[in-house]
């Protein structure tokens, strides 16, 4: 038996970057239908800007296995996607007066080490049940930045992938001309 010419990979909830992006969805469901009134078109926009972010990842590292090209894609759109609910959350803070914390004020840098340590969406879900609305999209806020460096490295690494492995046409070719040497050349 053959072994399979390209490696399988898939394993997205592996991917700190999904579950930060988890945890961002989780967030932000709960915010939307705590501090949005229903029908208000921003409520679907950032829940669907936050899935988006979380399943583009997903779909992203499915990809994988058969086309970088369109693994890179994804985790760009969830990235953009990340964006877009990252000015929602801005937007929330600005228009209603209230606080986006300074990036050296006391309460980023212990949010920025508490997010980056804990990547379960069980324990923002837990959090976010005692914290006002102003510190929630600050919670939020810091979160997205953190993906969004996480997706960024993510794609450095991909393009590195891709320059050192090749794409798939190219790893079926090299496999292929491997097999003929073990193998003996063409036969039949």
């Amino acid at each position: 038996m053959t072994q399979p010419f390209l490696p399988q990979r898939g394993n997205y909830k592996d991917l700190i970057a999904y579950k930060k992006a988890e945890c961002i969805f989780d967030i932000t469901f709960y915010f939307a239908e705590k501090y949005l009134k229903k029908g208000d078109r921003t409520v679907d926009q950032m829940v669907q800007a936050a899935r988006s972010g979380k399943q583009n990842i997903a779909e992203g590292s499915a990809a994988a296995t058969t086309s970088r090209e369109t693994e890179i894609k994804l985790y760009n759109v969830a990235r953009a996607s990340l964006q877009e609910l990252l000015v929602d959350y801005e937007d929330y803070l600005r228009v209603r007066g209230m606080e986006q914390w300074p990036i050296n004020d006391e309460r980023s840098i212990t949010t920025r080490r508490i997010c980056g340590r804990r990547n379960d969406s069980a324990f923002y879900r837990e959090a976010i049940k005692v914290r006002s609305c102003e510190t929630i999209a600050n919670i939020a806020i810091t979160l997205i930045h953190q993906a969004d460096l996480l997706l960024r490295k993510l794609i450095e690494r991909v393009q590195i992938d891709f320059l050192r492995e090749g794409g798939i046409r190219e790893q079926m070719t090299r496999c292929r001309i491997e097999y003929r040497k073990k193998n003996g050349g063409w036969k039949g």
